[in-house]
C-alpha cells in the first residue's frame, strides 16, 4: 500500500487542481457554454495554470531554486506561489470573470486567497500542504455546485472526500508533511471556498 499511495500525490498534483475543477464546471452541470467556447476555456485553463508554470519549474530548476515538483522545502516554495498567485490574477481579470462565470471565479479567488495564505505563513515558517489545500477547495467546489445547481453529486463528493484522506495518507507516506500540516492546509484550501460560496451559492 506504502507504494501505491505516492501515485495520488502525482494524480492529485496541485497543478491539475484548476483543470479539474473547470472540467466538473463545464461538464457536469447545465451551462450556457457552447462546445467549442467550453474547449477554448480549458485551453485557456491548461496553458496558464498548467503549461506556464511548468515552464516556471523547468526554469527554476535549471537556476537550482527548486529540486523537486514537489516544491516540499519552504525556502523553495516562495517563488512558486508569487507566480501561482500573479496567474490567477491574470485569469481572474481576463478570462475567468465574475460577470461571465461567476462560479469559476469565486473557485479561482478562493483558490488565490488560499495561495496569499500559504505565503503568509511561510514567512512565518509555517508549512501548509499545497496537497490538501487543493483537494479540500476542489471538494468545497464541488459540494457548491450540487447545492446551487440542485444535482445529486453524492458520488463525486463522496469520492473526493475519500481523496482527502488518500492524499493525507500519501503525504505522510512520503513523509513530505506532519498531521498539524496537512491540517493547516486541508483549512486554509477549504474555508475561502466555503466563505465565498455565500456570494454565489
Amino acid at each position: 500500500m506504502k507504494k501505491i499511495l505516492p501515485l495520488f500525490s502525482y494524480l492529485f498534483h496541485p497543478i491539475f487542481i484548476p483543470l479539474f475543477g473547470t472540467i466538473f464546471y463545464l461538464f457536469f452541470i447545465p451551462n450556457y457554454f457552447e462546445f467549442n467556447q467550453k474547449y477554448l476555456l480549458l485551453i485557456q485553463i491548461l496553458i496558464i495554470t498548467i503549461f506556464i508554470p511548468i515552464s516556471f519549474y523547468y526554469l527554476l530548476r535549471t537556476l537550482g531554486k527548486v529540486d523537486s515538483m514537489m516544491v516540499s522545502e519552504l525556502s523553495q516554495r516562495k517563488i512558486p506561489l508569487i507566480i501561482q498567485a500573479v496567474l490567477i490574477v491574470t485569469l481572474i481579470q481576463k478570462s475567468i470573470t465574475i460577470d461571465r462565470v461567476p462560479e469559476l471565479f469565486f473557485f479561482f479567488f478562493g483558490g488565490l486567497i488560499s495561495t496569499l495564505l500559504t505565503l503568509i505563513f511561510l514567512f512565518g515558517k509555517i508549512k501548509a500542504s499545497i496537497h490538501m489545500i487543493g483537494i479540500s477547495s476542489l471538494t468545497a467546489f464541488v459540494v457548491g455546485l450540487s447545492l446551487h445547481n440542485q444535482v445529486n453529486f453524492i458520488y463525486y463528493i463522496a469520492f473526493l472526500i475519500l481523496m482527502n484522506g488518500v492524499i493525507a495518507s500519501s503525504r505522510l507516506a512520503m513523509k513530505a508533511h506532519t498531521n498539524i500540516e496537512l491540517g493547516i492546509g486541508f483549512l486554509v484550501g477549504l474555508i475561502p471556498q466555503v466563505a465565498l460560496g455565500f456570494f454565489w451559492l
